[in-house]
């Protein structure tokens, strides 16, 4: 579903990753691992269009997107949850998630039934401003924002950063929910139980480059693993 040929992404003059090459396919959930300031985000957000692409390819479906702006990106069927959440604060959980569905509409749709499923408490916080969410139920939104626009491809961004364990539980239970029904997962995280409890595969970033990848549970005894990520 998602291949990256020798791609560099970065800032203006300031390349980030580099010669990344890497792959993702439907009901596969592949996680980025490496510390602060390694990379991860920027290749997410690379991925969505949201910094300059300096090299190589991105394919998608089969379709080189290299050079397709953000929104239709959305519209092929990508969806970003950035790190921080980042959700409207000063309108309502049912306005977020209504915002979400623009991802495959011209229009804002009802939101869709499944979010509720994934997501009970949303249901109850309808109505409320998104500022006045816990942290927890702010990523749940968020996760449920890009859910809304029926993703194929799911980015998440340090997903378990900050949350409580019952949140960061029922969140893994969700990646791995949706692992099921055929979505492909790309994440970044630095949370090595919860990466090892939802992916397949995994891919080592340090300064921009990939330097190891393989199934999740082998990378463990890579030194950058053992020094930085372990507890």
């Amino acid at each position: 579903m998602l291949r990256l040929e020798n791609v560099g992404f970065g800032y203006g003059p300031i390349h980030i990753c580099q010669d990344i090459n890497l792959e993702v396919q439907p009901g596969e959930v592949v996680c980025l691992l490496g510390r602060n300031g390694m990379g991860k985000t920027t290749l997410l957000e690379g991925l969505m269009g949201l910094n300059h692409q300096y090299s190589g390819r991105v394919l998608f479906k089969g379709e080189d997107i290299s050079h397709v702006p953000p929104h239709a990106r959305a519209r092929r069927g990508m969806s970003l949850v950035p790190q921080g959440r980042r959700i409207f604060p000063d309108i309502s959980v049912r306005d977020n998630l209504r915002l979400g569905t623009l991802a495959r509409h011209a229009h804002c749709q009802p939101v869709p039934e499944m979010i509720f499923d994934y997501f009970p408490i949303l249901r109850e916080r309808l109505h409320q401003r998104g500022n006045t969410l816990s942290g927890g139920e702010q990523q749940m939104l968020a996760i449920g924002r890009a859910l809304a626009g029926e993703p194929e491809l799911l980015l998440l961004d340090e997903p378990s950063e900050g949350l409580a364990p019952l949140i960061v539980e029922a969140i893994g239970e969700l990646i791995l929910r949706l692992r099921a029904q055929g979505l492909a997962v790309l994440l970044a995280e630095q949370n090595l139980p919860f990466a090892l409890a939802v992916a397949n595969r995994g891919y080592i970033l340090e300064k921009g480059h990939i330097v190891d990848s393989g199934d999740v549970t082998s990378l463990q005894s890579h030194k950058i693993i053992r020094d930085y990520l372990m507890v």
